[in-house]
């Protein structure tokens, strides 16, 4: 079971803050703040503007410069990282090539046409509502990266190096992180999902190995993730295994010609059992599948289909 967590601002260093949504399931996602004297960065906004807004009001109560943030980093293109860039009109706004690339796939009006047709789309509809049903898409302008970069970009705020590190493709095909150096402090986006299953929604999952090795080798004092609870190198290393373990389980099935849907089936969870949003596991295994046989990623709408038929089609009880 993931571990209990407060909504809100958390101090993680002097300055750096991050900003957590319990519990770290769809859409619930973290962003952070940091800060020097009168220089402040956002990293990611969140998955609705009154969500962003009562984020940003917080930062800024504790944080008074916060209120002229002069630098947003977008982590990926996922909404719920990035939906909320319309209210940070001024700011430089940063993200990898590759996510900025990806941005325009998914548009805010894109999610509203879906969360009003759902209630006619049967048991994909009714697993899309309980995901994304809370949060109101429309209204969103989406607002894209005005500077870019591939690779890594170094950033300064006030006397802070944020070092921006393109670990993608892995859950999408830009993800980055920021680095802290000085401080140790890490922001990961989602390559971490904290005590929940990830989605590859890009892969490789070979590639995501390779990102949590990295983590591991920066040796982090502390770690905030995309989704859940703040975060040690010992979760990390929890998810290397877990993807790992998954790695092996699935070239298993896929020699034994297994769909993805039967295999989420059939693999045994061990230790990862009581982790949330276990109906992930079809998206990772039809990515580890495409990875096998050189056919790349799914589909994202019929990866939600099969993820509706083992949540909800299996009587599963993965939580929102």
């Amino acid at each position: 079971m993931a571990a209990r967590y407060e909504r809100g601002l958390a101090e993680v260093e002097e300055g750096i803050y991050a900003y957590l949504q319990p519990d770290g399931g769809w859409g619930w996602s973290n962003a952070g703040l940091i800060s020097d004297g009168e220089q402040t960065l956002l990293v990611d906004t969140l998955f609705d503007l009154a969500l962003t807004e009562a984020m940003l009001a917080e930062m800024r109560r504790a944080v008074p410069a916060a209120a002229n943030i002069g630098t947003l980093v977008n982590t990926h293109a996922n909404g719920d990282h990035c939906y909320g860039n319309q209210l940070l009109a001024g700011a430089r706004i940063v993200a990898s090539e590759r996510t900025a690339e990806e941005m325009s796939e998914l548009p805010p009006a894109a999610m509203a046409a879906l969360v009003a047709q759902a209630p006619q789309m049967g048991l994909l509809g009714e697993f899309f509502l309980r995901c994304f049903g809370r949060f109101e898409f429309e209204g969103i302008e989406p607002q894209a990266p005005g500077e870019t970069f591939a690779g890594e970009l170094e950033l300064r705020v006030g006397d802070r190096e944020v070092r921006l590190l393109e670990v993608g493709p892995a859950h999408t095909r830009g993800d980055t992180m920021a680095w802290l150096p000085a401080e140790r402090v890490l922001f990961t986006g989602d390559i971490l999902f904290n005590g929940a299953h990830p989605i590859a929604w890009a892969g490789p999952v070979s590639n995501w190995i390779a990102a949590c090795e990295r983590i591991e080798a920066l040796a982090p004092a502390a770690i905030v993730p995309g989704h859940g609870p703040l975060a040690t190198t010992a979760d990390v290393r929890e998810l290397r295994a877990y993807l790992d373990h998954l790695y092996e389980q699935a070239r298993a099935t896929h020699t034994e010609g297994l769909t993805p849907l039967e295999a989420a089936r059939r693999i045994e969870l061990d230790r990862w059992a009581d982790w949330g949003e276990r109906e992930r596991l079809v998206v990772n295994i039809a990515t580890i599948y495409g990875e096998l046989s050189g056919e790349g990623p799914p589909n994202p709408l019929e990866a939600f289909q099969q993820m509706a038929e083992l949540a909800l089609g299996d009587g599963a009880e993965g939580e929102d």
